[in-house]
C-alpha cells in the first residue's frame, strides 16, 4: 500500500491482514519490521505494521505508508523520517499530559508547493503550562538555491546551485508560562545532496539546549550529565566538543552572553559511519522527553510574581535577538525556496519585552543567571 489513509480498523479486516502478513513472513523468512506508536499496538506480536500515526484535529488518525516484512531495509532518509515521527508523537502526548487545563496541540500539515515533501507541525498555544510549544517534522526534496549552495561550499561541500537534495528533520521549541520552568529547544536533521561528480554526500546535524530564566544548578547538572552519557556511548570526548560548539553557537555576540546554559550542538556529522551516526542522533532525539519532563513537573506549580514574569519576558527578548541575527536555521528558512514561513518563526516566544539598559540587581537570582550566561560553566 502506498500513500497515506485515514482508516477505521474493523476486527475481521485486522485478522485478515495479520494472516496475509504472517503468510508472507513464513514465505520470505525475513524478520525486518518497523516499530510503531499506534495506540494499542503490540509490536512483539506482529511482523507487519503501519508507520507512526498522526492525530488529526477531528480526532481521527492518519497512518503513514505501511512497510511489509518482504521489503528491504529502507534508505537513510526514510529511516530518519520514521524515527523523528515517533519522537514527535511521543513528545506531543507527553506535553499534553502536563497541561492542567486539558489544552491540546493542533495539527498543521502542509504539502510543499515547490519540489516535493511535507511539513507536519503540532502547535500548542495559550496553555496553562506551555504558553507556546511547537514540534515540527519537515521533509523536503528539491534543488539547492544559490545562497545555500554557496554556504555549503564554504563548509567544504562539493555542490553546485541546482544540486538535488533531500532534507529530513525535526525541530521543537517550548516556551513555558511559569518563569521557573526552563525553555527547551532541539532539532535533529539529516541532509543528503548529489555532488558535482554525481556522488551522494550526507551528514547529520542538530542538538539540544536549555534556556532557564532562573538557574537551578541541580537541573543544569542533571541535564548535562544525561547528554554526556549519551555522547560518551557514541565517542569519548564528544560531549566536551559538542558542548563547546553549543556555547559558541548560541552566543549573542552583541550582548556578550549566551542564550541559555547550553547543551550539545553539532553539524556535518559523518563519523564513524552512517549507521552509528544515525544511532547517536536517534539516542539524542529520544532523550528529550526524559530530559525535560522532570523539570516541568518539578517547577510548574511554583507561584511566580510580576517581577519574575518581567525577567522572563526580558530574557525572551534576547532569545528573539539571537534567532533573528545569528541563527543559521532561520537564515536557511528565509533563503530556501521550499520554506513554510510560519514554521521559520515558530520558535519565537508569544510575548517578550525590551527595557532600556536593564541590569539585574547585584546578588539577585537574575544576576546569578547572568553570571553563568556571561561565563559558561562546565556542568558535567
Amino acid at each position: 500500500m502506498t500513500g497515506e489513509s485515514r482508516v477505521r480498523v474493523f476486527p475481521g479486516v485486522g485478522l485478515l491482514l495479520m494472516a496475509v502478513s504472517l503468510a508472507a513472513h513464513s514465505a520470505s523468512g525475513s524478520r525486518y519490521d518497523v516499530n510503531s506508536d499506534r495506540p494499542g499496538h503490540q509490536p512483539e506480536k506482529y511482523y507487519w505494521r503501519p508507520g507512526p500515526p498522526i492525530k488529526n484535529n477531528d480526532g481521527t488518525w492518519t497512518f503513514q505508508p505501511r512497510t511489509s516484512i518482504g521489503e528491504p531495509m529502507p534508505d537513510m532518509p526514510t529511516r530518519m523520517e520514521r524515527m523523528i515521527r515517533k519522537v514527535q508523537f511521543r513528545l506531543v502526548k507527553a506535553l499534553e499530559a502536563q497541561e492542567t487545563g486539558g489544552k491540546k496541540f493542533q495539527l498543521h500539515r502542509t504539502n510543499r508547493t515547490k519540489g516535493s515533501g511535507e511539513s507536519v507541525m503540532y502547535v500548542l498555544q495559550s496553555g496553562d503550562v506551555f504558553e507556546k510549544a511547537g514540534v515540527g517534522v519537515s521533509v523536503a526534496r528539491h534543488t539547492l538555491p544559490p545562497k545555500i549552495a554557496q554556504q555549503m561550499r564554504a563548509r567544504g561541500k562539493d555542490v553546485d546551485e541546482g544540486s538535488p537534495f533531500i532534507s529530513v528533520g525535526i525541530s521543537c521549541i517550548i516556551h513555558p508560562r511559569n518563569p521557573m520552568v526552563p525553555a527547551i529547544h532541539f532539532n535533529y536533521r539529516y541532509f543528503e545532496v548529489k555532488g558535482r561528480n554525481g556522488s551522494t554526500q550526507w551528514w547529520f546535524g542538530g542538538g539540544t539546549d536549555l534556556t532557564p530564566y532562573y538557574l537551578d544548578e541541580g537541573d543544569a547538572l542533571a541535564f548535562h550529565s544525561t547528554l554526556k552519557k549519551i555522547c560518551d556511548k557514541y565517542e569519548k570526548g564528544s560531549y566536551e566538543k559538542f558542548k563547546r560548539n553549543c556555547d559558541s553557537y548560541f552566543t549573542i555576540a552583541h550582548r556578550n552572553e549566551t542564550r541559555g546554559i547550553g547543551g550539545i550542538f553539532f553539524d556535518d556529522l559523518t563519523t564513524p559511519d552512517q549507521k552509528l551516526a544515525f544511532a547517536f542522533v536517534k539516542s539524542c532525539a529520544k532523550a528529550v522527553v526524559p530530559l525535560y519532563l522532570p523539570l516541568v513537573r518539578k517547577h510548574k506549580y511554583y507561584k511566580w510574581n510580576s517581577t519574575e514574569r518581567k525577567w522572563q519576558l526580558i530574557r525572551r527578548g534576547r532569545y528573539i535577538e539571537f534567532n533573528l541575527i545569528y541563527d543559521r536555521g532561520t537564515k536557511y528558512g528565509l533563503q530556501s525556496t521550499v520554506t513554510i514561513i510560519e514554521n521559520v518563526f515558530m520558535a519565537a516566544p508569544p510575548k517578550a519585552i525590551w527595557e532600556y539598559k536593564y541590569e539585574p540587581q547585584a546578588g539577585s537570582r537574575e544576576a546569578d543567571l547572568m553570571e553563568v550566561l556571561r561565563h559558561p560553566r562546565d556542568w558535567a
